[in-house]
């Protein structure tokens, strides 16, 4: 049995990333200097309105750890009714996807360059999720390290707590055995309820396009799970 204050203090003790940081390009480096003020967020560590940053209120859909924004670009252009958060810790995939955003003219998305455990507990307010994305999240695939997976009853628990009412919280993982970890979670959580049939997986949604992360993995031969989940 986990106790909740122990997993709470997990979340806190581990970083369920590396920040191995890389070198960012000429242009990477430039987007932040041009289009930060425009698309960046800096954490505060108070809750934000986000209906100040994006001069509407829509709903809000939040992709945690979205890489180089490839997927992330794709659906906030094919979804403008909705907008766009999305949460990432390295600086090179954060200067593409503004580099890309400034390219287009968005206006719909936003960004932090920050851990998203903490962008969670300090700057997103309860109630005010329609959607979280977390897609191919590192699987800390040797059992000594299986405890660094964000995915674990705390942090499901604090999305939970971020949401709508009927939010949807959609996983995905190319690791199988991170799949099951992600089901059993999910199915133990009494703040979610399996939007295909209790125990299952789904099939992937049209808004999930294919990355050139996962097309790397199926050449590899790796399979891909998603799941699909409400709030309660």
């Amino acid at each position: 049995m986990i106790d909740a204050h122990d997993d709470d203090q997990h979340l806190r003790r581990i970083r369920s990333f590396v920040l191995r940081e890389g070198r960012m390009t000429p242009a990477q480096q430039r987007a932040f200097e041009t289009h930060w003020a425009r698309f960046g967020i800096d954490y505060t560590g108070k809750p934000q309105d986000f209906g100040a940053h994006f001069g509407r209120h829509a709903p809000r859909v939040l992709e945690i750890g979205f890489g180089n924004g490839e997927a992330l670009a794709w659906a906030s252009e094919h979804d403008l009714a909705r907008d766009y958060l999305g949460v990432e810790v390295h600086g090179p995939g954060v200067g593409r996807l503004m580099n890309a955003l400034a390219a287009r003219g968005a206006s719909n998305v936003r960004i932090y360059k920050h851990d998203a455990v903490e962008v969670l507990e300090h700057e997103i307010a309860p109630g005010t999720l329609a959607e979280v994305r977390l897609w191919f999240p590192d699987p800390w695939h040797k059992k000594r390290h299986n405890k660094r997976r964000i995915v674990q009853p705390g942090f499901v628990t604090l999305l939970a707590s971020r949401m709508a009412p009927e939010g949807l919280l959609h996983l995905a993982t190319d690791w199988e055995p991170y799949a099951q970890h992600m089901l059993e979670v999910m199915e133990a959580s009494s703040d979610w309820h399996n939007d295909v049939a209790p125990g299952q997986f789904a099939e992937k949604p049209a808004w999930r396009i294919e990355t050139h992360f996962e097309r790397r993995g199926l050449k590899l031969g790796h399979g891909v799970w998603d799941l699909l989940y409400r709030r309660r």
